[in-house]
């Protein structure tokens, strides 16, 4: 098996390990699934085209960092301020809980945007939070921060939701 083979089987393995969360993530950023899926495919075609990752030391955190720059990057050509669609945010657990879903989803919006992606890029993502600090060009502590307070408001939004579910029924 030749090199550019070897190469191409490791981008192919990345692209099915890490994919859907690199589109997520993508998501989270842009607002927009065909954006996010544009920036994904753009990464792994110049990933293609450019040969292997062996210059990358952790290829995980390089591919969301390519994502970034490429939704980034999107967005400044475009010059538009998209909103976040609650909706584009994928969850595909076995047995679905929609109205847990729509729960999440809503109290997901309701973060403000730097505490939403610190989120999608652990949760998701499963990025370390000295990877997401290098990704987002924050302190760790930062990073780190952004998630407990997420998590706090998460777990208030939806215990509250819970707690009005419960008192109808």
């Amino acid at each position: 098996m030749g090199r550019a083979n070897r190469d191409s089987d490791e981008i192919e393995a990345l692209y099915r390990q890490h994919g859907a969360a690199l589109f997520l993530f993508a998501t989270t950023m842009s607002g927009d699934r065909g954006s996010a899926q544009d920036a994904v495919h753009q990464v792994f075609l110049k990933l293609i085209e450019n040969g292997s990752l062996s210059r990358a030391v952790d290829k995980k955190a390089y591919l969301f960092a390519c994502v970034r720059h490429a939704v980034l990057d999107d967005s400044e050509f475009r010059r538009r301020n998209t909103s976040f669609e609650v909706d584009s945010v994928q969850f595909s657990p076995q047995d679905r809980d929609y109205y847990g879903e729509q729960n999440l989803r809503h109290a997901l919006n309701m973060l403000p945007d730097d505490q939403r992606v610190v989120v999608v890029l652990r949760v998701w993502g499963e990025l370390t939070f000295s990877q997401i600090a290098t990704l987002l060009g924050i302190s760790l502590n930062t990073a780190a921060s952004r998630y407990r307070y997420a998590l706090t408001k998460l777990r208030e939004s939806m215990t509250k939701e819970d707690s009005c579910a419960n008192s109808r029924g």
